[in-house]
């Protein structure tokens, strides 16, 4: 039944359940059937043999993975916890209080929590106590409390506690708690990561002054910029702190009408409030590919819907038969029912339907598979309230919520019928235990690491060993070639992929996940300073919550390792062509209705052997209301190009985006959004390159007959073309939506 020997060693140390009685699971068929039965036991007596077939079929052959400590301890009666993650309560600013926090996270961590911890609240080293005339010694310190309580615990299933350390930008240690890792000795078991507020994003783009806060007292300012570059060079040097872009996650947050967001769990897919916990699962997208490599191969989005279907039952099942640490996290769960469904498997499954990760179509599948996630979820969890009752706090306010605006009508309607079982639906959480369990398929959303590698896998003594491992696709690969080699451009790997095709992989897909994505964002070790700061940039302006990059150092070496030259050898992919010195290309003016500036578009060409083709566009605009997305267009757009293959797909792609504010009449036509006029002309320029005839297209300007004609307005709360301006405020005339300034 397994894929590989690691993957039944896994099975043996972390997930097999054997009592000392010697009774419990003799195979990996016996684990599926206890965690089955388990949680179809919280289903209606009458219906517990169907859903407990129902979720063995889902567990079986590893299509539907529920988190480690699900697997561990579902139906085996022991006193832990089911959910794999938490963020502790909001640690106030006095001795009691911290060490009972300090307390609550060691007894979380005791049952198999991991926990994450906001220490923005705790005053800065230095700052007067009052009452006992001393100096505070600041959140460091008590966080090296929090640490050697981490180390001492050992967490069920012989899992070590993990943490997740978060200090908020404006705090006044900040630059100690960025340089914190730069001692190899110090937070071993700690994640850190910076809470970035939009505000410092804006005054960095000002370059300027940004202030370090406590309790309303500005101790001190700082340049934005050379606080920046301290965080930056700490990213770049040790690979921590990670960063977090705290107000958008809280902007976005399905829950904002009745909590806020305070921390991350330790592996950052997960954003959580006070005493936050989050149950997750994943669906394996490698077992459902029924051809692979076929020439027509494609994934079953008829089984992946209803897989998701069956996941949401049995993880909202498991919030009611799970222990709690503690009375706060439960009330916490229970009232609003939150639930982390991912996926795993995902570059495994983009190679066996011949799409190189990063790709433009590798973009567009992944895309396509989690919309099919994101609507069957919220349906589903439709379904449930209408079956069970609607999570506690549900208000209809939440359909206004962005990840619920850009469903279907038809599930919108559901919901607005029944409510929603579950306040939070989707994250993708890193998987790596559970995807080598799993025959080493690709974990989470990330790139396949390298197609045979060494995985250095600690012992109970202590000591570490190497064992080699390949990665399912290429396995695949290989039972169904035979001595074929593997195309080179279709085996890309995280040691050849650039920066921006992991963010062009991530960005997209965070669109269609409520909570977030734990993804590290991968670096050569040459990169240049300056083209290492442009990452978090360009995650900032595309729309990612936070960021995690990993760049090769010798403070935190790594797990994994690629093999020896004797070993199979690791595929990469060709590298993509360098830019010229010059390039010609065409510059285009699009005049916008509202903006006082037009926007102009270049997009330069390169010669392919006597072939003209794209190979990168810009979009500048004195208007600043558009900068931050077209420089996330511009990157995108030109990452696209440089990777070459069709790309007709990105003219499609932006015609298709629409404005609620309204659209234009360019040429005779309706144009929808300035995106769309974009991707007109991109459309027209690559027509022009294939005509080889005639000039390039003409600059873009709003038609002038029609300049003053009516244009239907989008309601962002129906979407009807139905809103009209009067007396300074828009109203729908569907729904009665109303804005007013």
């Amino acid at each position: 039944m397994f894929d590989t020997s690691l993957a039944q060693e896994i099975w043996t140390k972390k997930y097999r359940f054997q009592p000392v009685d010697g009774s419990g699971d003799e195979d990996v068929q016996a684990t599926w059937r206890r965690v089955a039965h388990a949680v179809a036991a919280n289903e209606a007596p009458t219906e517990q043999p169907r859903f407990g077939q129902e979720f063995l079929d889902a567990l079986s052959d590893f299509r539907f993975i529920p988190a480690g400590r699900i697997l561990a301890g579902a139906g085996t009666g022991r006193n832990v916890t089911l959910f794999n993650c938490f963020v502790m309560g909001e640690i106030p600013d006095d001795l009691d209080g911290i060490f009972m926090h300090l307390r609550e996270a060691a007894l979380t961590m005791q049952q198999g929590g991991g926990v994450g911890m906001d220490f923005s609240s705790i005053r800065p080293e230095g700052a007067a106590v009052r009452g006992v005339g001393a100096k505070a010694s600041g959140p460091l310190s008590f966080m090296d409390s929090w640490n050697a309580m981490c180390g001492t615990i050992m967490a069920a299933g012989q899992r070590r506690g993990a943490m997740m350390g978060c200090l908020r930008i404006g705090h006044p240690d900040i630059e100690a708690f960025v340089d914190a890792k730069r001692d190899p000795a110090r937070f071993r078991n700690f994640n850190l990561s910076v809470l970035v507020s939009d505000d410092f994003m804006k005054t960095l783009a000002s370059d300027g002054e940004w202030p370090l806060t406590f309790d309303g007292v500005i101790h001190r300012t700082i340049g934005a910029r050379d606080l920046w570059r301290k965080l930056m060079q700490a990213t770049y040097d040790v690979a921590e702190p990670g960063v977090i872009f705290i107000d958008r996650v809280n902007q976005q947050n399905n829950l904002s009408y009745c909590e806020q967001i305070l921390a991350s769990n330790p592996c950052g897919e997960q954003m959580l409030p006070p005493y936050g916990a989050c149950l997750l699962g994943s669906i394996n997208l490698a077992r459902l590919v029924p051809q692979p490599f076929a020439d027509a191969a494609i994934l079953d989005e008829e089984e992946l819907t209803t897989l998701t279907a069956t996941a949401v039952r049995f993880l909202d099942n498991v919030i009611d038969i799970s222990r709690y640490p503690l009375a706060q996290q439960e009330a916490e769960a229970r009232a609003k029912r939150r639930i982390g469904l991912g996926v795993t498997g995902l570059a495994d499954a983009l190679l066996f339907c011949n799409a190189a990760y990063g790709s433009g179509r590798a973009i567009t599948l992944t895309q396509q598979w989690l919309g099919t996630i994101k609507r069957a979820a919220y349906r589903t969890s439709a379904i449930l309230a209408a079956e069970k009752g609607a999570f506690p706090l549900y208000d209809p306010v939440i359909l206004n919520r962005p990840n619920l605006q850009s469903l279907d009508k038809a599930t919108r309607d559901l919901i607005a019928e029944h409510g929603l079982r579950n306040g939070c639906l989707t994250s993708i959480a890193p998987t790596g235990t559970t995807s080598l369990l799993a025959g080493n398929v690709s974990s989470g959303i990330e790139p396949v690491f390298a197609y045979s590698y060494n995985r250095k896998v600690r012992e109970a003594d202590g000591t570490t060993r190497e064992e080699a491992v390949e990665d399912h696709g290429y396995r695949v690969w290989k039972q169904i070639k035979g001595e074929e080699p593997p195309p080179d451009e279709l085996f890309v790997s995280a040691q050849s992929l650039d920066p921006s095709d992991h963010l062009a992989m991530q960005a997209p897909a965070q669109a269609f996940i409520d909570s977030s994505i734990s993804k590290t964002v991968n670096c050569p070790e040459d990169i240049s300073f300056d083209a290492f700061m442009d990452i978090y940039a360009e995650a900032y302006h595309l729309g990612c919550k936070g960021l995690t990059t990993y760049r090769p150092n010798a403070t935190t070496g790594s797990v994994l390792s690629v093999a020896s030259q004797s070993a199979p050898k690791p595929v990469d992919v060709v590298e993509l062509p360098q830019r010229p010195e010059s390039l010609h290309g065409t510059t285009y003016k699009i005049k916008w209705p509202d903006s006082a500036h037009a926007v102009y578009v270049t997009i330069n060409d390169i010669d392919n052997g006597g072939v003209r083709r794209p190979f990168e566009m810009f979009v500048n605009s004195k208007n600043m209301e558009h900068y931050a997305w077209t420089l996330g267009l511009t990157r995108m757009i030109s990452a696209v190009l440089r990777r070459g293959g069709d790309i007709a797909f990105v003219a499609e792609e932006l015609k298709a985006v629409f404005d609620p504010r309204g659209g234009a009449w360019m040429g005779g036509r309706y144009v929808p959004s300035l995106l769309a006029a974009i991707g007109d002309l991109f459309e027209r320029h690559l027509e022009a390159l294939d005509n080889r005839e005639g000039p390039r297209p003409d600059p873009v300007e709003t038609h002038p007959a029609r300049e003053n004609a009516v244009i239907p307005r989008i309601c962002p709360q129906c979407s009807a073309a139905a809103v009209q301006r009067s007396e300074g405020c828009d109203k729908c005339l569907e729904c009665g939506y109303s804005k007013c300034g």
